[in-house]
């Protein structure tokens, strides 16, 4: 019980570090530099030079500083740093070059800025946002998060008091979602929901009955309704289709993805991937097109299909997410909206109903070969997580920064297709980052059959029990072999 309530507290210590504390300085334009003393659960213990990017407590730490406390420890990392480039190499040494741990230069605030710089981790690309800056030694450091660092090493990382921060080596890295949530985290969000798309459970949520803007999610109904005209053989995934007047003109907007001209031929593949991979809105329109006719008349089945679905929350204006202006003398701006219970159940029935949607959004890039254009994928989570295999990333003003992300657990007959669901977040850093620690908790979820702890209490399994008896059977097992 002792060892519970220190990983509860601590882990709700551990919020200030993560920046989940309200702004203090709202006009702050740039990073404030400052210290900590990091201490690990192995004796080591040095100073680690901070960042507070924009605002007090939304610290980014020093890799160089770090790696040289971990550098005797099963936690050590090499690293190698450019100007826009990191590669962090776990289980390697790392080689000091003389300005680790120490206390900053002089030399006013540093002038950088908060970006996706180029980074690997084991020589394989991975997706967080991070701050370069040159030393006045010539060498550059890098500063991140200490959740994004802690889900690269796999460590527990606390705050037990002002300024200090400790490293907990011997535990892996767990991510408590109702602790956060008491700490404010999720204020930057509209909705979060974890669960499990095979069996029903729905691991954890946040505000998930709301009905919020969803963007270039909406392309998942989309898509549900061009595989259902393709399971009815309305049309074929090497059908062509031409590109009509009005998505050449979308493409040449500001809202264009992919350079579609009026006239040309495209296949109902390369469509698909060009809508769920850069988020194509004229490929969405293309595809609308060809099964209903129009626009207008694709948008009214997608309005059918969410009440058949029993999507109570869902209204859609269009088939892609952007706004929609209504045609009056004063226009109102109209958005696709969706609660992340409705966009659960939408996930899951497209991912039991037509799985073949994830060797898709699986995709890293792809070329389409009938405009000879190569697409890449929005989402960030396919390269920090080997498990993501989709789904879709979603941005607007009114709908912030959302992002429906689908894991692979499990193997053989009883694979699972796990869903994280964020809506609204503030933008694309908070995004990713929020995503990626709901969907580590999926995974842990997953694979110990534990949920969040009651109140002062121990740790419940999940409040919704698998729906199949064969996952039911399975859990069980997957449950035992765990805690054996």
């Amino acid at each position: 019980m002792k060892r519970f309530l220190r990983k509860i507290s601590s882990i709700i210590l551990c919020a200030v570090m993560l920046c989940i504390s309200m702004p203090v300085e709202t006009s702050a334009a740039y990073e404030i530099p400052g210290i900590c003393h990091m201490q690990t659960d192995a004796g080591g213990y040095g100073m680690v030079k901070t960042l507070d990017y924009a605002y007090a407590n939304n610290t980014y730490l020093s890799l160089r500083d770090i790696a040289m406390i971990l550098r005797d420890t099963q936690k050590t990392f090499s690293l190698e740093i450019s100007k826009n480039a990191v590669s962090l190499n776990p289980g390697e040494p790392y080689m000091p070059v003389g300005v680790e741990n120490s206390i900053w230069e002089e030399g006013g605030n540093p002038n950088i800025s908060l970006r996706r710089n180029e980074f690997l981790v084991s020589g394989q690309k991975v997706a967080y946002y991070t701050l370069i800056m040159e030393l006045p030694s010539g060498y550059y450091d890098c500063f991140m998060m200490a959740a994004d660092l802690g889900m690269i090493l796999d460590a527990d990382i606390t705050v037990p008091g002002a300024d200090v921060l400790q490293f907990h080596l011997q535990e892996p890295f767990e991510v408590r979602p109702a602790a956060l949530e008491q700490s404010g985290y999720f204020y930057g969000v509209n909705s979060a929901l974890v669960g499990d798309a095979f069996t029903g459970e729905i691991y954890y949520g946040y505000q998930t009955d709301r009905p919020y803007p969803i963007a270039s999610t909406s392309k998942l109904m989309t898509s549900l309704l061009v595989f259902e005209a393709i399971s009815a053989g309305q049309l074929s995934l090497d059908q062509q289709v031409a590109v009509s007047g009005r998505a050449g003109q979308l493409a040449l907007s500001d809202d264009g993805v992919v350079p579609l001209e009026e006239g040309a031929l495209i296949t109902v593949r390369e469509l698909l991937i060009g809508t769920l991979l850069p988020s194509s809105n004229e490929c969405a329109l293309c595809l609308a097109e060809a099964v209903a006719g129009s626009e207008e008349a694709f948008v009214e089945m997608m309005n059918r299909r969410a009440a058949d679905l029993g999507l109570s929350q869902a209204v859609f204006f269009n088939c892609n997410g952007l706004p929609v202006f209504t045609n009056e003398p004063v226009p109102a701006k109209c958005q696709n909206r969706m609660s992340a219970e409705d966009m659960f159940r939408l996930v899951s029935y497209l991912l039991k109903v037509y799985p073949q949607i994830t060797e898709i959004t699986s995709m890293e890039k792809a070329r389409l070969e009938s405009i000879d254009f190569e697409v890449r994928n929005t989402n960030p989570l396919l390269y920090n997580l080997s498990e993501a295999t989709g789904l879709k990333t979603g941005t607007t003003n009114k709908a912030g920064a959302c992002l429906v992300t689908s894991l692979e657990a499990g193997g053989g007959a009883e694979k699972h297709d796990l869903v994280t669901i964020v809506l609204g977040a503030e933008d694309s850093v908070e995004r990713t980052r929020v995503s990626e620690l709901l969907s580590r908790y999926a995974l842990q979820v997953f694979e110990t059959g534990v949920g969040e702890p009651e109140e002062g209490g121990q740790a419940q399994t999940t409040d919704h029990l698998p729906v199949h008896a064969e996952a039911a059977v399975e859990r069980i097992i997957r449950t035992a072999r765990n805690r054996g």
